[in-house]
Protein backbone atom coordinates (compact mmCIF):
# COMPACT_ATOMS: atom_id res chain seq x y z
CA UNK A 1 0.00 0.00 0.00
CA UNK A 2 1.01 3.71 -1.01
CA UNK A 3 -0.64 6.53 0.70
CA UNK A 4 0.00 10.39 0.83
CA UNK A 5 -1.94 13.52 1.88
CA UNK A 6 -0.78 15.75 -0.84
CA UNK A 7 -0.66 14.17 -3.86
CA UNK A 8 -4.41 13.15 -4.96
CA UNK A 9 -3.59 9.23 -6.53
CA UNK A 10 -5.85 8.25 -9.30
CA UNK A 11 -6.31 5.09 -11.51
CA UNK A 12 -3.66 2.87 -10.92
CA UNK A 13 -1.97 0.68 -13.61
CA UNK A 14 0.07 -2.52 -13.67
CA UNK A 15 3.35 -2.66 -16.30
CA UNK A 16 3.67 -6.03 -18.00
CA UNK A 17 6.87 -6.67 -15.59
CA UNK A 18 4.52 -6.43 -12.46
CA UNK A 19 5.36 -2.64 -11.48
CA UNK A 20 2.71 -0.31 -10.88
CA UNK A 21 1.89 3.27 -12.30
CA UNK A 22 -0.38 5.52 -10.57
CA UNK A 23 -1.94 8.99 -11.63
CA UNK A 24 -1.12 11.87 -9.68
CA UNK A 25 -2.05 15.74 -10.46
CA UNK A 26 -1.80 15.83 -14.32
CA UNK A 27 1.12 13.66 -14.15
CA UNK A 28 2.16 10.03 -13.80
CA UNK A 29 4.45 7.63 -11.24
CA UNK A 30 6.05 4.65 -11.07
CA UNK A 31 4.82 3.07 -7.36
CA UNK A 32 7.89 2.09 -5.33
CA UNK A 33 10.00 2.50 -2.09
CA UNK A 34 9.48 6.40 -3.27
CA UNK A 35 7.19 7.23 -6.40
CA UNK A 36 9.35 8.20 -9.03
CA UNK A 37 7.96 10.58 -11.68
CA UNK A 38 7.37 9.78 -15.58
CA UNK A 39 9.09 11.81 -17.78
CA UNK A 40 5.89 12.65 -20.27
CA UNK A 41 7.87 14.95 -22.87
CA UNK A 42 5.88 17.88 -22.37
CA UNK A 43 2.44 16.41 -23.17
CA UNK A 44 0.04 18.43 -21.85
CA UNK A 45 -1.26 18.14 -18.02
CA UNK A 46 -3.28 14.48 -18.31
CA UNK A 47 -6.30 13.53 -16.21
CA UNK A 48 -6.73 10.02 -14.97
CA UNK A 49 -7.60 7.91 -18.00
CA UNK A 50 -4.28 5.90 -19.26
CA UNK A 51 -2.85 2.68 -20.44
CA UNK A 52 0.39 0.85 -21.25
CA UNK A 53 1.37 -1.12 -24.16
CA UNK A 54 0.88 -5.01 -24.03
CA UNK A 55 4.62 -4.89 -25.01
CA UNK A 56 5.33 -2.59 -22.70
CA UNK A 57 7.08 0.29 -24.00
CA UNK A 58 4.98 2.97 -24.26
CA UNK A 59 2.30 4.71 -22.10
CA UNK A 60 -0.93 6.07 -23.50
CA UNK A 61 -2.40 8.97 -21.97
CA UNK A 62 -5.71 11.16 -22.54
CA UNK A 63 -4.35 15.02 -21.99
CA UNK A 64 -6.17 17.68 -20.71
CA UNK A 65 -6.45 19.62 -23.99
CA UNK A 66 -8.88 16.83 -25.54
CA UNK A 67 -6.34 14.48 -27.34
CA UNK A 68 -4.43 11.20 -26.77
CA UNK A 69 -0.68 10.88 -26.74
CA UNK A 70 1.90 8.37 -26.75
CA UNK A 71 4.75 8.04 -24.64
CA UNK A 72 7.26 5.92 -25.33
CA UNK A 73 9.22 4.88 -22.12
CA UNK A 74 12.88 5.71 -23.57
CA UNK A 75 12.07 9.02 -23.36
CA UNK A 76 12.15 9.42 -27.38
CA UNK A 77 9.39 11.90 -27.06
CA UNK A 78 5.91 11.99 -27.54
CA UNK A 79 3.10 12.15 -30.30
CA UNK A 80 -0.35 12.99 -30.77
CA UNK A 81 -2.23 9.93 -31.99
CA UNK A 82 -5.99 11.81 -32.47
CA UNK A 83 -7.43 13.58 -34.64
CA UNK A 84 -8.65 17.11 -34.63
CA UNK A 85 -12.98 16.07 -34.33
CA UNK A 86 -14.14 19.64 -34.58
CA UNK A 87 -14.54 22.06 -31.11
CA UNK A 88 -15.46 20.52 -27.83
CA UNK A 89 -14.46 17.10 -29.09
CA UNK A 90 -12.68 15.35 -26.42
CA UNK A 91 -10.97 12.02 -26.39
CA UNK A 92 -11.10 9.72 -23.14
CA UNK A 93 -8.51 6.33 -23.37
CA UNK A 94 -9.38 3.37 -21.78
CA UNK A 95 -8.16 0.60 -23.62
CA UNK A 96 -5.74 -0.65 -25.98
CA UNK A 97 -6.57 -3.92 -27.87
CA UNK A 98 -3.97 -7.26 -26.57
CA UNK A 99 -2.05 -7.05 -30.15
CA UNK A 100 -1.14 -3.43 -29.24
CA UNK A 101 -2.46 -2.11 -32.96
CA UNK A 102 -5.62 -0.17 -31.65
CA UNK A 103 -7.01 1.95 -28.91
CA UNK A 104 -10.40 2.09 -27.59
CA UNK A 105 -11.63 5.53 -26.22
CA UNK A 106 -14.43 7.42 -25.44
CA UNK A 107 -15.51 10.08 -27.46
CA UNK A 108 -17.51 12.81 -25.56
CA UNK A 109 -19.01 16.01 -27.63
CA UNK A 110 -21.56 18.32 -27.40
CA UNK A 111 -24.45 17.77 -29.52
CA UNK A 112 -27.14 20.37 -29.01
CA UNK A 113 -26.53 21.65 -25.62
CA UNK A 114 -26.10 17.92 -24.47
CA UNK A 115 -23.28 15.85 -23.77
CA UNK A 116 -22.84 12.41 -26.30
CA UNK A 117 -20.51 9.89 -25.41
CA UNK A 118 -19.67 7.21 -27.90
CA UNK A 119 -17.64 4.37 -28.10
CA UNK A 120 -14.53 4.84 -30.76
CA UNK A 121 -11.24 3.17 -31.45
CA UNK A 122 -7.80 4.42 -33.47
CA UNK A 123 -4.94 2.91 -35.13
CA UNK A 124 -2.51 3.38 -32.05
CA UNK A 125 0.07 4.25 -34.78
CA UNK A 126 -2.20 6.73 -36.29
CA UNK A 127 -4.83 7.09 -38.62
CA UNK A 128 -8.54 6.99 -39.03
CA UNK A 129 -11.27 6.74 -36.30
CA UNK A 130 -13.73 4.37 -36.66
CA UNK A 131 -16.94 4.95 -34.08
CA UNK A 132 -18.13 1.91 -32.51
CA UNK A 133 -21.22 2.60 -30.87
CA UNK A 134 -23.60 5.37 -32.55
CA UNK A 135 -26.63 6.68 -29.87
CA UNK A 136 -27.45 8.30 -27.05
CA UNK A 137 -27.00 6.47 -24.59
CA UNK A 138 -24.21 7.59 -22.04
CA UNK A 139 -21.22 5.14 -22.82
CA UNK A 140 -17.62 5.18 -20.95
CA UNK A 141 -15.04 2.73 -19.83
CA UNK A 142 -14.25 0.92 -23.10
CA UNK A 143 -11.81 -1.75 -22.95
CA UNK A 144 -10.76 -4.98 -24.45
CA UNK A 145 -11.08 -8.60 -23.64
CA UNK A 146 -7.96 -10.35 -23.65
CA UNK A 147 -8.79 -12.48 -26.88
CA UNK A 148 -9.21 -8.90 -28.21
CA UNK A 149 -13.31 -10.22 -29.12
CA UNK A 150 -15.05 -7.98 -27.51
CA UNK A 151 -14.88 -4.37 -26.07
CA UNK A 152 -16.16 -3.96 -22.41
CA UNK A 153 -17.92 -0.95 -21.60
CA UNK A 154 -20.63 0.65 -19.01
CA UNK A 155 -24.07 2.15 -20.79
CA UNK A 156 -26.95 3.72 -19.77
CA UNK A 157 -28.74 1.93 -22.70
CA UNK A 158 -30.80 -0.76 -20.69
CA UNK A 159 -32.61 1.89 -18.39
CA UNK A 160 -34.57 4.94 -18.72
CA UNK A 161 -33.76 6.41 -15.19
CA UNK A 162 -31.02 9.15 -15.31
CA UNK A 163 -27.81 7.40 -14.83
CA UNK A 164 -28.31 3.98 -14.42
CA UNK A 165 -25.55 2.58 -15.98
CA UNK A 166 -25.07 -1.19 -16.15
CA UNK A 167 -21.73 -3.67 -17.90
CA UNK A 168 -21.84 -4.57 -21.20
CA UNK A 169 -19.26 -5.37 -23.88
CA UNK A 170 -19.56 -5.27 -28.10
CA UNK A 171 -18.59 -7.89 -30.22
CA UNK A 172 -15.96 -6.76 -32.04
CA UNK A 173 -17.17 -8.17 -35.79
CA UNK A 174 -20.51 -7.87 -35.34
CA UNK A 175 -21.08 -5.14 -33.08
CA UNK A 176 -23.60 -7.24 -31.13
CA UNK A 177 -23.90 -5.74 -27.60
CA UNK A 178 -24.82 -7.89 -24.69
CA UNK A 179 -25.69 -6.91 -20.85
CA UNK A 180 -23.83 -8.33 -18.27
CA UNK A 181 -25.69 -6.81 -14.92
CA UNK A 182 -28.83 -6.38 -14.34
CA UNK A 183 -28.88 -4.82 -10.36
CA UNK A 184 -30.10 -1.89 -8.38
CA UNK A 185 -26.60 -0.28 -8.50
CA UNK A 186 -24.26 1.77 -11.05
CA UNK A 187 -21.95 -0.26 -12.17
CA UNK A 188 -19.00 1.17 -14.08
CA UNK A 189 -15.65 0.43 -15.69
CA UNK A 190 -15.26 -3.29 -16.51
CA UNK A 191 -12.20 -4.67 -15.83
CA UNK A 192 -11.43 -8.32 -17.50
CA UNK A 193 -8.65 -9.99 -15.62
CA UNK A 194 -5.30 -11.00 -18.42
CA UNK A 195 -6.54 -14.39 -18.02
CA UNK A 196 -10.36 -14.07 -18.94
CA UNK A 197 -11.53 -16.04 -15.70
CA UNK A 198 -13.46 -12.36 -14.35
CA UNK A 199 -14.12 -8.86 -14.37
CA UNK A 200 -13.32 -6.53 -12.15
CA UNK A 201 -15.74 -3.25 -11.64
CA UNK A 202 -16.44 -0.19 -9.46
CA UNK A 203 -20.72 -0.20 -8.27
CA UNK A 204 -21.84 3.24 -6.83
CA UNK A 205 -25.47 3.62 -5.04
CA UNK A 206 -28.56 3.46 -6.85
CA UNK A 207 -29.61 6.88 -8.50
CA UNK A 208 -25.86 8.14 -8.54
CA UNK A 209 -25.08 10.27 -11.63
CA UNK A 210 -21.97 9.65 -13.47
CA UNK A 211 -19.20 8.30 -11.64
CA UNK A 212 -18.17 11.18 -8.95
CA UNK A 213 -15.65 11.12 -6.27
CA UNK A 214 -16.13 11.14 -2.58
CA UNK A 215 -18.84 8.19 -2.65
CA UNK A 216 -19.47 6.55 0.58
CA UNK A 217 -21.13 3.70 -0.86
CA UNK A 218 -18.56 2.38 -3.50
CA UNK A 219 -17.96 -1.20 -4.08
CA UNK A 220 -15.07 -3.32 -5.25
CA UNK A 221 -17.06 -6.26 -7.69
CA UNK A 222 -16.17 -9.52 -9.26
CA UNK A 223 -18.29 -10.66 -12.20
CA UNK A 224 -17.78 -14.36 -13.31
CA UNK A 225 -18.99 -16.33 -16.45
CA UNK A 226 -22.72 -16.85 -15.62
CA UNK A 227 -23.38 -13.76 -14.21
CA UNK A 228 -21.92 -14.45 -10.48
CA UNK A 229 -21.13 -11.61 -8.54
CA UNK A 230 -18.71 -11.32 -5.78
CA UNK A 231 -18.73 -8.31 -3.83
CA UNK A 232 -15.00 -7.46 -2.38
CA UNK A 233 -15.32 -4.60 -0.24
CA UNK A 234 -16.46 -1.12 0.57
CA UNK A 235 -14.60 2.02 0.45
CA UNK A 236 -14.82 5.72 -0.25
CA UNK A 237 -13.88 6.74 -3.43
CA UNK A 238 -15.52 6.81 -6.78
CA UNK A 239 -13.55 8.95 -9.63
CA UNK A 240 -9.73 7.83 -9.49
CA UNK A 241 -10.69 4.52 -7.96
CA UNK A 242 -10.44 1.97 -10.36
CA UNK A 243 -10.89 4.03 -13.79
CA UNK A 244 -8.71 2.24 -15.86
CA UNK A 245 -7.16 -1.58 -16.31
CA UNK A 246 -5.28 -2.23 -12.76
CA UNK A 247 -5.35 -6.04 -13.14
CA UNK A 248 -1.53 -7.72 -12.18
CA UNK A 249 -0.13 -9.72 -15.31
CA UNK A 250 -0.45 -12.64 -13.32
CA UNK A 251 -4.48 -12.29 -12.71
CA UNK A 252 -4.13 -12.31 -8.80
CA UNK A 253 -4.52 -9.14 -8.02
CA UNK A 254 -5.89 -5.59 -8.83
CA UNK A 255 -4.80 -2.65 -8.06
CA UNK A 256 -7.52 0.37 -6.85
CA UNK A 257 -7.59 3.44 -4.78
CA UNK A 258 -9.52 4.59 -1.62
CA UNK A 259 -9.51 7.77 -0.12
CA UNK A 260 -10.54 7.96 3.26
CA UNK A 261 -11.32 10.11 5.87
Amino acid sequence: MHSSSTLLFEAPNWMPDGQLIVNGDGRLFRVGSELQEIDLGGVPAINNDHVVSPDGTTVYVSADDGHLYAVPFDSSGPRRVTNDRGPGFHHYLHGVSPDGKTLAYIGLEQVDGRRIANVWTIPAAGGADVQVTNDEYADDGSEYSPDGKWIYFNSERASTTPGHAQLFRLLVTTGEVEQLTFDERVNWFPHPAPDGSVIAYVSFPSGTLGHPADVDDVRLRLLSPGEEVRELGTLFGGQGTMNVPSWSPDSQSFAYVAYPL
